[in-house]
């Protein structure tokens, strides 16, 4: 989905819904159930209400019975379950996977401490985007990371590719594709005290980016405290078989505080956060610094490079690059992706790639790229929506502020 599509599609269904239009609802955005692939809880969404939808070649669903509005103030306030089963994580083993891994991503991955992680980004040899993911370094020879479902088969095949070349001249690198897990996300304020219950382990010793494997309502886990709503919370990586017994557990736990939570809330949560959506605020042709992502280069690959299209990015670094991802606020209806942006003059400065109502901020938020010296917050434009232009002002992100656990 592009930008804000998500939000708008889960409005969409709702409305035909109410109008008692079940058939064209079907018609119009459900592909054949035999076409989809299907989560280990898919079963359980319908079964509280999930209003599922194609996603990246899985039925996921966009929202259960309440609003997505509604849903995203919770996820804020008390807290959100998300199944997202249908990222794809993947382990990397032996004692050359850093030094491969760091020929791909713009990490530091060598410089993080066992048990840690990091936002990273794969790069084409032109300095764009293929794709970003968290990436942990469990030990010196073990890294895990999640890639975005929709960007799977095409992360996979760069990922072997470049595998097998450096196996070829030696290399100790040897990948795992954990296709006999799930993916839950709990996210918000509850999600620390609701996860205790099931777990001995000390989750206030536990901070944002950290990684363990332990043990969850019996289940053996990989739990990293890091999310995609700008909240605290924890992704927790699951066998398939415990997999609907930990999300009833976790519901249960929180006294029907924390709720199951759509995708449709999930992009208003990582839009009010500022966080990117590839294939909407990053792509093929847009380099780490240019969406902002400069902090994600760690130090060490500044100076040294290594990394597919170091050359374009070091030279970004050094003269700053020709546009910028930017926050805006603005009036009028909601901005959507591709909405113009122009500067006092009328003049075209860039694009929005997502926009939408703020659910938790009652305003008009999105992002988008234009170019270097309107960046700048406080900055007044134009956003063009169905032909009309309305007043906005550059704003900086996150538009929520972030809760991310750490330490005092």
């Amino acid at each position: 989905m592009r930008g804000g599509g998500l939000w708008q599609l889960g409005q969409s269904i709702t409305r035909r819904l109410a109008q008692g239009d079940k058939k064209g609802v079907a018609r119009r955005y459900f592909a054949s159930e035999a076409e989809l692939k299907k989560t280990v809880l898919y079963d359980f969404h319908v079964a509280h209400g999930g209003k599922m939808v194609p996603f990246a070649g899985w039925g996921m669903p966009i929202q259960y019975k309440d609003s997505i509005m509604d849903s995203t103030v919770n996820c804020r306030e008390n807290g959100g379950l998300f199944d997202v089963s249908h990222m794809c994580g993947l382990s990397l083993k032996g004692k050359d996977s850093i030094s491969f891994l760091e020929k791909l991503v713009i990490a530091d991955v060598a410089g993080l401490a066992p048990g840690t992680g990091t936002l990273t980004v794969f790069t084409n040899e032109k300095g764009g985007a293929i794709d970003d993911s968290v990436v942990t370094k469990v030990t010196d020879d073990h890294i895990y990371l999640v890639v975005n479902a929709g960007c799977r088969d095409k992360d996979l095949a760069h990922i072997e590719e470049h595998m097998k070349a450096f196996k070829a001249k030696g290399g100790d690198v040897s990948w795992h594709i954990h296709d006999e897990r799930s993916l839950l996300a709990l996210q918000g304020p509850l999600a620390a005290p609701t996860l205790q219950h099931l777990t001995k382990e000390d989750l206030s010793k536990f901070y944002f980016g950290e990684f363990r494997i332990l043990d969850i309502n019996g289940a053996h886990c990989f739990l990293t405290r890091t999310g995609y709503t700008g909240e605290d919370g924890f992704e927790i990586s699951v066998p398939d078989e415990n997999a609907l017994d930990l999300a009833k557990a976790i519901l249960e736990k929180s006294e029907g505080k924390v709720r199951l939570t759509g995708l449709g809330a999930r992009d208003s949560l990582r839009l009010e956060a500022g966080l990117c959506l590839y294939g909407s605020d990053m792509e093929q042709h847009i380099t780490p610094v240019e969406a902002g992502l400069t902090w994600a280069i760690g130090k060490r690959r500044r100076a040294e490079g290594g990394f597919l299209g170091a050359e374009t990015i070091l030279k970004q670094l050094a003269d700053g690059p020709s546009i910028r991802r930017a926050g805006f606020i603005s009036s009028g209806p909601p901005a959507r992706g591709h909405s113009e942006i122009q500067n006092e003059k009328g003049e075209t400065i860039g694009e929005v790639t997502s926009g939408g109502f703020s659910p938790c901020l009652k305003k008009n938020i999105a992002m988008g790229y234009v170019k270097s010296g309107n960046h700048k917050a406080g900055t007044k434009v134009k956003i063009v929506v169905r032909g009309k232009a309305y007043d906005g002002t550059v704003t900086k992100m996150p538009f929520v502020p972030t809760k991310y656990y750490k330490p005092t």
